[in-house]
């Protein structure tokens, strides 16, 4: 991440770090710091956050601090009192935006910003069509669109098959939770012997496994705060195992953040966790290019 996206992402951690989040707040925290975090074109992105309801005012401060630091000359010694500034200013537009969205909305208005539109329904416009008691405004279809509208019995039957996937994921989802909270205690006590060097390297493989496929299970259902944690967990432990990382506290304590952040959003929990989750995110960025050199 280059140094400009990485001032904006931590002016956007300390500032939220001000505010009481509830769990689903901290999630649309992240969803933000990970759009900045991955833009190609910021200056670009920004403006066309302007453009969006949610997230105009918040984008308008970005773009001010943004300008800050690619108009004219930073003064380096100063930096830090600006960044304190930027954050305090930025707290007021970051809770206002919070107050608009929860994760769901937030990632709609994302894709608003990519391009990705959803198909729109529009019960007033000619000319229309009914499907499946939908009216679909085909005024503003492409011919090519409009040519592969299902006929009705072939919705029908992915209706059919769509819903018994439904049912499927209802199950998962119910047992999801016991599923993550399961390996939490034994892996905390086994990281809490790995702080005083004690390490079986069997344990390190075989809880490494159980994150990884709790982090696929998380993504599967789409929960991507969850997903990142259990990753982060998983890598960690296969390179204490390799000797690429060392089991220090700091590092043991950054894994126990993501097991916290774990806990606390499956449970649901309405405490702040935006520094466990800071801290865990800081493990992950620490981690992320370093290689597995032998294979397990």
């Amino acid at each position: 991440m280059d140094l400009i996206k990485q001032y904006i992402v931590q002016s956007i951690s300390a500032a939220s770090n001000n505010l009481r989040l509830s769990t689903e707040k901290i999630e649309a925290v992240a969803l933000l710091r990970e759009e900045i975090a991955r833009s190609e074109n910021l200056s670009e992105d920004l403006r066309g956050m302007k453009k969006i309801t949610e997230l105009s005012t918040l984008a308008i401060r970005l773009n001010e601090i943004y300008n800050f630091l690619t108009q004219g000359q930073v003064d380096l010694f100063k930096l830090s009192e600006k960044f304190k500034e930027h954050s305090q200013f930025l707290i007021k537009d970051l809770s206002h935006m919070l107050d608009m969205v929860n994760p769901a909305t937030l990632r709609k208005a994302l894709d608003k910003l990519h391009g990705k539109v959803e198909i729109e329904i529009n019960p007033s416009a000619k000319p229309k069509e009914e499907l499946n008691g939908i009216s679909i405004d085909l005024s503003k279809r492409n011919p090519d669109e409009i040519a592969f509208i299902k006929p009705e019995t072939e919705t029908i039957k992915e209706k059919l098959i769509l819903d018994e996937e439904k049912d499927d994921q209802d199950v998962l989802i119910q047992n999801y939770e016991s599923e993550i909270l399961k390996p939490i205690k034994p892996l905390d006590s086994m990281l809490k012997q790995l702080v005083n060097n004690v390490i079986n390297a069997d344990e390190l493989i075989e809880f490494s496994k159980i994150m990884k496929t709790n982090g696929e299970l998380s993504a599967k259902i789409g929960f991507e705060i969850i997903a990142n944690m259990h990753n982060i967990i998983a890598k960690a432990l296969l390179l204490i195992r390799v000797r690429e990382l060392m089991p220090g506290r700091e590092v043991i304590e950054a894994m126990r953040a993501c097991m916290i952040v774990i806990v606390a959003v499956v449970k649901g929990k309405e405490v702040d966790i935006t520094n466990y989750l800071n801290k865990a995110e800081e493990l992950g960025r620490k981690i992320q290019s370093i290689k597995i050199k032998d294979m397990i």
